[in-house]
């Protein structure tokens, strides 16, 4: 009889990744039951008070402001997000600073184990976010945390985060994005984004016209609803900004507050919802208002309107549907005058291109078009005979197209003079394409070799 080596376990954290992604038949399959099941066997829980954030956009805004207050209150915070921008570490932050790789690596062969059963219980398949999910959820489980704040990586109901009971949900801005998914209209994407709420639980709504489904569904189990311009409320000027729960809910209120230091006219949106969230919170994680002050200015969260110091001026944004374009549209529009505009962009085929260049296009002058290492994007080719037949592309011009976001950066910089400005955007491979080495230091006609 033959004797087979087995192949040992992945001891690295490249070869789990590359594991979990041979895994599973499907990048994404919606569904708790196989995930549930080898959380079950691992005996996954958290014992801290839970927050979990679903909606379209703003999400990781959302949970960075959210790590940032209680932080700045003394506690001891865990944080879920997805995707990252570089290094897969940044999936997981703990006492706010991305998690060990040594500290991954027992959770990952956790996973493996309880995967493939003992004793004849059956293998189960996983796809990479599943078991990515889990690791994380149980390194989170054995960090020592006073709260955990967790990212849904897609919609809610049949998102693997969503095995967790949260002790308060939070539903941001809610737009079309993965329709193919999640459903056609808002009305069908908000109640996926409702399967997050618990009854008894409070679920704080930022979203300012919520869907009528998420509405329904809060009403529907029971879920202690807070929205924002009828639970609470802000009102700012160009100085400072205020914020105000109503009276039914104690009425607290948080006046002469710093803008967030996240940049954009939505991240008062966002800033709303969280303090909701604190105050929903309150009796369990106790804040001081000096907490509230110093979190939200504090704040950091790379790859959201991040405006880098030098010239010419560079922009690093993630948005990737039209919504979310439209909100950085807005605020490029907000910075004022610049000869040129040149765009490093690459996309995901699947989104919905022609409106994302509806609200952007009229304010860039050159477009510099990239590929991104993943087969569901587009190639920058593509891009480009889609930008060549859109109206609104009439009055800019394809400058290029390159194999990477940094060597398209690379050309809007040769292109650029030092008054002009470049932005990215796209998606997060696009931005994360171009950080790296970290973040670029530009210096007019040259980039750091």
């Amino acid at each position: 009889m033959l004797n087979i080596a087995l192949p040992p376990h992945p001891t690295t954290l490249p070869e789990w990744l590359a594991h979990a992604e041979r895994l599973h038949p499907v990048t994404i399959d919606m569904g708790l039951e196989r995930v549930q099941r080898v959380a079950q066997r691992m005996g996954l829980a958290l014992t801290c008070p839970v927050i979990t954030v679903a909606g379209t956009n703003g999400k990781g805004s959302t949970c960075a402001m959210l790590e940032a207050v209680y932080t700045q209150s003394g506690y001891r915070t865990g944080v879920y997000t997805s995707p990252h921008l570089v290094h897969f570490e940044e999936r997981c932050r703990i006492a706010g600073e991305p998690v060990a790789t040594d500290d991954l690596l027992p959770a990952f062969a956790e996973v493996e184990e309880a995967r493939k059963g003992q004793g004849g219980e059956d293998e189960i398949s996983l796809s990479y976010f599943e078991f990515t999910t889990l690791a994380i959820l149980r390194t989170l489980s054995r960090a020592g945390l006073d709260v955990a704040i967790l990212e849904v990586g897609l919609g809610g109901r049949l998102d693997a985060v969503n095995i967790i009971d949260t002790d308060c949900a939070v539903i941001t801005c809610i737009a079309l994005d993965h329709m193919a998914l999640l459903g056609n209209d808002r009305e069908a994407i908000g109640y996926e984004k409702a399967g997050i709420m618990r009854t008894g639980r409070p679920v704080v709504v930022s979203d300012p016209v919520p869907p009528q489904s998420v509405l329904d569904r809060a009403l529907e189990i029971g879920a202690d609803l807070w929205r924002i311009g009828k639970d609470f409320h802000f009102a700012g000027d160009q100085q400072q900004w205020g914020w105000a729960m109503h009276p039914s809910h104690g009425g607290r209120r948080y006046a002469g507050l710093a803008y967030p230091a996240l940049r954009g006219a939505n991240q008062l949106v966002n800033a709303s919802g969280v303090l909701g969230a604190v105050e929903a919170l309150r009796s369990k994680l106790p804040v001081t208002a000096q907490a509230v002050r110093n979190g939200l200015a504090l704040v950091e969260l790379p790859g959201r309107f991040q405006i880098v110091p030098g010239t010419p001026t560079l922009v690093l944004d993630v948005a990737h549907n039209p919504h979310s374009v439209a909100a950085l549209t807005e605020n490029l529009d907000a910075m004022g005058y610049y000869p040129t505009t040149h765009a490093v962009f690459g996309a995901m085929a699947d989104k919905d291109l022609g409106a994302m260049l509806e609200r952007i296009a009229p304010l860039i002058d050159r477009w510099h078009l990239t590929d991104l290492p993943l087969p569901r994007a587009s190639t920058a080719a593509a891009l480009a005979e889609t930008l060549k037949v859109h109206p609104a592309t009439a009055k800019s011009t394809v400058a290029g197209c390159h194999t990477s976001p940094m060597e398209a950066l690379h050309a809007a910089v040769s292109h650029a003079d030092p008054a002009d400005r470049i932005v990215v955007f796209g998606s997060f491979f696009t931005v994360g394409g171009v950080l790296q080495d970290g973040v670029p230091r530009l210096s007019a006609k040259h980039l750091p070799s």
